[in-house]
């Protein structure tokens, strides 16, 4: 960069002459007039400066704007083994609500409820299972901030609690792990302790970070404190959310009425929905004829957090899937036509997709180098014997990340997990169900069966190195000598003689005089006789033409090279 005069460096910064003047000032460096000139470096130093303090106040602004949105209420899903006590936490937690509220009042299933406390309002799902939480977040829906994981501390972690985290980490949500059944005699929550630090998961009374909670859903034993984690860890979060904004949020579920018609239950996320709003849920849409929330009571609008039942929908939209408001009726019809259109041709186009495990690692992002399994088998000895091996597999370059290894067959829960984290599923000496195949064919969630042990570790090694950056060498092919050169009207030809090896049309060339590389391409045409060919053995002669190369001499050598990959191991 040249010298600048002051005055010209303002105005290139948008600043003006005596700002400048005094920035500089500021940085010890005196000037008595905009036209001094500036050497390169100090020049350089005030855009950098600049452009720092610019930055910095983007950001401040940025943050003021987001801190000038109103809080919005945590959203929170009650997940875990069956039998453990999630429905009994959350019939606890809507009795309480009910008792709250004014005598008289009709409490009705709308996907969600609210429970006011003295620290704020928390917002819970009322669709327990992880199955159905999965099914939302793998449509593209974060419905919930948090994961209340309820384990029996009669019982300890099971099968479906390690299945329950596994959803709750792959959808993001934060988790608080709730021991349940505290007013049973069995109850032991050093034993919840211990089995959540087999999983890596360390309480915050072993020195960890993990929020586990005794509780009991019977007696409302450490609900109070629950419910005050949640919202502790709510603030942590900052949540927010913009009433101003346009209306959106996910489905949670829908029904047909015999008299009403179609009821769907929503939560909105963002912005106000609002009684006449028009809305589009994935391929359906609709105006929104009246609203009410879990009391009963007529809405004719809904907030960030609240939980609302809808009249307006012609046909039942999908559970989980996000709907958005739109202006009116033609941009509705517009847009789920559009979505109906690109459904049929992603559907044509995923039945000539090869469905398999190399497949995934192609279709899995560069920059991740991570491979994400979910491991079923006959017995726990099985899967551990697996788990061991496969942690030898991991290495710097890929990391083989097991999302749930357990027991069974595969289920329609592995698929829905699997598929939210583009991750395959592998089983040994278990066979998952017809159903279950025709689920993950139709999600593209690879599934592979094995019976020989290592023939699945085999598998998995294939995976490992097509995850890995290949490593190539070249090897030479052949080489031929040039004898005369043809100055044709469409180009230079060498006339060659191949001494070794063999050329072929596809091969690197490189042109060497007198031992030294003077050009490297690739071959335009490569002919024997008259005729074109691919390649050229020892002992014949050919003509070659170079793509961008003209200047032979007689006694150039061509060699012909190819990258081959090297296999590790």
């Amino acid at each position: 960069m040249a010298k600048i005069r002051i005055y010209q460096l303002a105005k290139e910064l948008g600043m003006n002459n005596e700002e400048l003047l005094k920035l500089l000032d500021e940085m010890g460096v005196t000037y008595k007039s905009h036209a001094s000139t500036l050497e390169e470096d100090t020049a350089q130093a005030v855009k950098e400066l600049i452009g720092e303090q610019r930055v910095a106040e983007a950001a401040r602004r940025a943050e003021e704007a987001r801190k000038a949105i109103p809080r919005r209420p945590p959203v929170v899903v009650i997940m875990g083994h069956v039998d453990h006590g999630k429905t009994s936490l959350l019939d606890y937690l809507r009795k309480s609500r009910i008792a709250e509220k004014e005598a008289g009042g009709i409490t009705q299933h709308v996907g969600a409820f609210e429970v006011k406390t003295e620290g704020g309002t928390v917002v819970f799902i009322d669709t327990p299972g992880h199955e159905a939480f999965t099914t939302i977040r793998q449509r593209g829906a974060k419905v919930a901030d948090i994961a209340v994981i309820v384990i029996a501390a009669t019982e300890g972690v099971m099968p479906q609690t390690k299945e329950a985290i596994a959803h709750a980490k792959a959808a993001g949500a934060k988790i608080i792990y709730a021991a349940n059944k505290m007013d049973l005699p069995g109850a032991d929550l050093n034993r919840v302790y211990q089995d959540l630090m087999q999983l890596g998961i360390v309480p915050v009374a072993y020195g960890g970070d993990a929020e586990v909670l005794p509780i009991s859903a019977k007696t409302g034993q450490g609900v109070p404190e629950l419910l005050e984690t949640i919202l502790l860890m709510a603030e942590l979060e900052d949540l927010r959310a913009d009433p101003k904004a346009e209306a959106q949020g996910v489905i949670l579920e829908s029904r047909m009425d015999k008299q009403a018609g179609v009821l769907v239950s929503l939560l909105v996320q963002q912005g106000t929905l609002r009684v006449g709003d028009y809305v589009v849920a994935g391929e359906h849409w609709g105006k929104i004829r009246a609203m009410s929330d879990a009391d009963g009571k007529r809405r004719n609008e809904a907030g960030p957090g609240s939980a609302v039942q809808v009249l307006g929908f012609s046909e039942l939209p999908t559970a989980g899937e996000t709907f958005t408001w739109v202006p009116d009726q033609v941009a509705a019809k517009e847009i789920t036509e559009e979505r109906v259109e690109e459904r049929q041709a992603r559907r044509q186009a995923e039945t000539s997709r090869v469905r398999n495990l190399a497949d995934l690692m192609r279709r899995m992002r560069e920059d991740e180098r991570e491979i994400n399994l979910i491991l079923r088998a006959d017995t726990q000895g099985s899967l551990e014997a697996i788990q061991n091996i496969l942690a030898k597999e991991s290495n710097e370059k890929v990391r083989i990340n097991i999302l749930l290894a357990a027991v069974g067959a595969p289920s329609e829960s592995d698929v829905l997990l699997a598929s939210t984290a583009e991750g395959a599923i592998l089983s040994f000496n278990v066979n998952p169900s017809g159903s279950v195949r025709k689920m993950a064919e139709q999600k593209g969630v690879p599934l592979q069966s094995f019976r020989i042990i290592y023939e699945l570790i085999d598998e998995i090694r294939r995976m490992v190195k097509g995850q890995q950056e290949p490593v190539f060498k070249e090897e030479v092919l052949g080489t031929a000598e040039v004898r005369a050169i043809f100055r044709l009207s469409r180009g230079t030809v060498a006339g060659c003689m191949v001494t070794s090896g063999k050329i072929t049309r596809s091969a690197d060339i490189r042109v060497l005089r007198k031992g030294k590389e003077i050009w490297r391409g690739k071959i335009e045409s490569l002919k024997r006789l008259k005729d074109d060919v691919r390649e050229v053995s020892q002992g014949f002669e050919c003509g070659v033409m170079l793509e961008g190369f003209a200047d032979f001499q007689e006694g150039d050598i061509l060699e012909a090279s190819q990258q081959v990959e090297v296999t590790a191991g």
